[in-house]
């Protein structure tokens, strides 16, 4: 399928262009194909969403906000979002898109070398290609400036060691692009840089983490040990990987808002169809305002998370790197908190019905939970709004 390429608004500020509405619908269908019955599966027999990736790489989807020369679709995160909100609402979302269309294929098509761009952007553009992205350590959290990945000049490049945690995707990536740091000459301190890495490189292992949680998207621990790199494995410039890092963590933000709307909608719409149907007495449940008010009120939350979702888009395709990087922090925040909340009172409204493996809601808990913690979590989105969009002292 040909995307084309367009503008996220129509005749006013308030509806999509047409090019978008026809995407959203073209998404939908495909994510009905396989729905949520085939991701429950996959994930409950430990199997992985490969299949709907390729089949979505194929049509154009995963690489809608990819550079035209390198077989994307030429438009933007806005695209892209609806792709992965999409996906979500018809219960299988691509968890991996938050991180190898969005993070690494940002980051190497705005700071790539030509090299690297032919190497990498057609395979991430039509889904033959997926790629991690490694940046969390365990004794740095949310604090990037405590990362101890260190990257070393060697005679002919790199040699890159330490550790990761909370990795995902590795058993299906081809490649992770990892941040590590490198010793400045002139001061001796250590600042970011970006490396692209094949995952079979000698000295790279990873083993699993063990999560309470019904997902076909598994979490590694990513060993490192004295792993030896071309120079052309850095990406950028190791004076500016600071703000390219940056750069591929608004589009993050957005992407994890986009899952966290789709999980929203996809819970809330079960809730829906549900109390419709479901009689007690002489009327659907659905007609009492404790049942409609609750939901009401989501249907509202997540109206106001997709707009502001549909703002950050708008700012970072617009290159307004800055304005986005508040609109998606808050784009975050919102849908974390809706995604919380549908899928909670979705079990509420189904009942005993809601804690049953065959209305398939209280499984989504856990992962619209996950929606308040990663990529960052909500306390830490807080501080940032206190500090940068309230001007108040910074707290950390």
């Amino acid at each position: 399928m040909s995307i084309v390429r367009g503008g996220g608004v129509g005749k006013d500020f308030y509806s999509e262009s047409e090019e978008r509405q026809a995407l959203r619908k073209a998404v939908g269908e495909l994510g009905k194909k396989y729905g949520y019955a085939w991701f429950d599966k996959q994930a409950r027999s430990g199997g992985d969403t490969s299949e709907l990736w390729h089949e979505a790489g194929k049509l154009g989807y995963l690489g809608v906000n990819l550079p035209e020369q390198y077989g994307g679709g030429g438009g933007g995160m806005g695209d892209l979002s609806i792709v992965l909100e999409e996906l979500g609402a018809a219960g299988c979302p691509l968890l991996m898109m938050v991180v190898s269309s969005s993070i690494v294929g940002t980051v190497i098509t705005r700071f790539g070398t030509e090299e690297q761009k032919q190497t990498w952007l057609p395979g991430l553009a039509d889904g033959s290609t997926t790629m991690a992205f490694a940046i969390t350590e365990p004794d740095a959290g949310s604090n990037s400036h405590n990362i101890t990945t260190t990257a070393r000049r060697t005679e002919d490049g790199w040699s890159l060691s330490g550790r990761k945690v909370f990795i995902s995707g590795l058993d299906v990536a081809q490649a992770v692009l990892i941040v590590g740091r490198t010793e400045d000459a002139r001061t001796g301190k250590l600042k970011p840089a970006l490396f692209v890495v094949p995952i079979d490189t000698p000295g790279i292992e990873f083993q699993q983490i063990e999560m309470d949680l019904i997902s076909p998207d598994k979490q590694f621990t990513l060993f490192l040990d004295d792993v030896r790199l071309p120079r052309e494995a850095l990406v950028g410039s190791e004076d500016a990987a600071l703000m390219q890092l940056f750069a591929g963590l608004n589009p993050e933000r957005i992407m994890a808002s986009a899952f966290a709307v789709g999980i929203a909608r996809h819970a809330l719409g079960k809730a829906i169809a549900y109390v419709k149907e479901r009689q007690v007495w002489k009327t659907p449940i659905g007609a009492h305002q404790a049942i409609a008010h609750p939901l009401a009120q989501i249907k509202i939350e997540l109206e106001l998370a997709r707009l502001m979702m549909q703002k950050a888009a708008a700012l970072y395709d617009a290159g307004d790197d800055l304005g986005a990087g508040e609109a998606a922090n808050m784009a975050k925040y919102a849908a974390g908190e809706v995604a919380v909340r549908s899928t909670d009172q979705a079990v509420q409204s189904l009942g005993g019905n809601g804690m049953t493996k065959e209305y398939g809601v209280a499984a989504l808990s856990t992962a619209a939970r996950a929606a308040r913690i990663a990529p960052v979590s909500r306390e830490m989105i807080l501080n940032f709004v206190a500090q940068h969009s309230l001007g108040l002292p910074r707290s950390y």
